[in-house]
């Protein structure tokens, strides 16, 4: 209990001691302040980033593999000229595939570009359209909020009909569009569907602004063989599956489908989402880095500003520290004193650093309507750091305090 006596009296000094020099105070919080300020904001800016943009990559699934002309990520020792001269993907292929694959779930194959979207007057320009198989409802997330899918029949006779984003949907009227007919690539489509809102995705991703088309009726207005459509075959794994298996699977099919020779590079890249993902993991792991450095000069500055004030305030108190022990004060009551100040400082210090932190990201969520949270794993490195660097800070002024001699102390005025 004398223990707990005494803790609680050395806590009761430094709150009054803070209270007392409130410009010190001030200036000693103001360090800590910007320094957790910077840290904070840089790790939350950057974990909303990062959450934002893997949930746009997990949209386009795990167990699922796209073939392409050209892949995501460019090897640095083959020259882009040979990407080019590689044929796109092409129905046949996917029907070969259909055919040959024992791993695969669904198979299907979509084309896409930008083009003006008309309706009764209004205008949308370079909007996304989307020409996909009927199996594209398998291989891609998304829910409807009104009307239905593309039947299989649908698909395969080409029939001009389309699924618009809710953003489309809503610039082009205020009424309910569906069996309304749009204008798109010179032809009259016919509205059977209306995907739910999304939000923006960091990835470009998002069916808020897409036309989906049945690639049967797109094939009959433009050419999907040319590069300019990017023609993708998508490829969705079986339950269970490895998609190390299935990829092996797939290109051993496509190198057939090709007649190359054994010893023929492939003519195709197989992209997957771990592909980007581990581009993503160097990225972030890069900018926390620079979140630590930015930060950690800042809140270092702030550090060595705490514990100039605390020998500032030890100098000034000599003589109280002198009485205190000629009253029978003990060394630890002394050290506990001005390290429960100098914790408080920091830890007040660091608690404004994450006011400042919340009001800008409410500034940022509204402003520039990017969806960024202040998380809990956040908060608790804030607190965290704001006690390691009070306790640190304070740490060797406190020691000095507590081995002064009473005597000299006293006498030091």
């Amino acid at each position: 209990m004398l223990i707990f006596r005494l803790i609680r009296e050395s806590y009761l000094f430094a709150i009054y001691s803070l209270l007392a020099n409130k410009l010190q105070t001030i200036l000693s919080l103001l360090g800590i302040t910007i320094g957790i300020f910077m840290v904070i904001f840089v790790f939350t800016i950057t974990d909303s980033f990062e959450t934002s943009v893997r949930n746009s990559v997990s949209d386009l699934g795990n167990d699922v593999l796209y073939i392409q002309k050209r892949p995501w990520i460019y090897d640095q020792d083959t020259p882009w000229w040979k990407f080019s001269q590689r044929p796109n993907p092409n129905i046949k292929d996917t029907r070969a595939l259909k055919q040959r694959s024992n791993l695969s779930k669904n198979i299907g194959i979509i084309v896409s570009g930008s083009r003006n979207v008309y309706f009764k007057g209004k205008e949308l320009s370079n909007t996304t359209f989307i020409g996909g198989s009927y199996e594209y409802q398998h291989l891609s997330t998304f829910d409807i909020s009104s009307g239905r899918y593309f039947t299989a029949l649908e698909s395969a006779s080409g029939k001009p009909v389309c699924i618009v984003g809710s953003s489309i949907a809503g610039k082009l009227s205020k009424n309910n569009i569906l069996s309304q007919q749009i204008k798109i690539m010179g032809r009259k489509v016919t509205v059977i569907g209306v995907f739910k809102k999304e939000g923006e995705s960091m990835m470009g991703g998002s069916h808020d602004n897409q036309v989906l088309m049945p690639i049967n009726f797109v094939r009959k207005v433009i050419n999907i063989k040319s590069g300019y459509s990017n023609p993708t075959i998508i490829i969705k794994a079986k339950e269970g599956v490895e998609a190390l298996a299935l990829k092996e699977e797939v290109r051993i099919i496509l190198r057939s489908i090709h007649r190359l020779k054994p010893a023929a590079d492939d003519d195709f890249s197989i992209n997957e989402i771990s592909t980007l993902n581990n581009v993503f993991d160097s990225f972030f792991s890069v900018l926390g880095k620079a979140g630590w450095f930015i930060g950690g000069l800042a809140l270092l500055v702030g550090g060595f500003g705490i514990a100039n004030i605390m020998f500032v305030s030890v100098h000034e108190r000599t003589t109280q520290i002198g009485i205190q022990k000629a009253l029978g004060a003990k060394n630890y009551f002394i050290l506990l004193q001005f390290l429960f100040e100098s914790v408080f400082l920091s830890l007040f210090g660091g608690l404004f650093g994450l006011l400042f932190v919340f009001l800008a990201i409410i500034g940022i969520k509204y402003g520039f309507d990017f969806e960024a949270s202040l998380t809990l794993n956040n908060v608790i490195t804030a607190v965290s750091i704001s006690l390691t660097i009070g306790l640190f800070a304070g740490l060797i002024p406190a020691y000095m305090a507590s081995r002064l001699s009473p005597v000299e102390a006293i006498r030091s005025n």
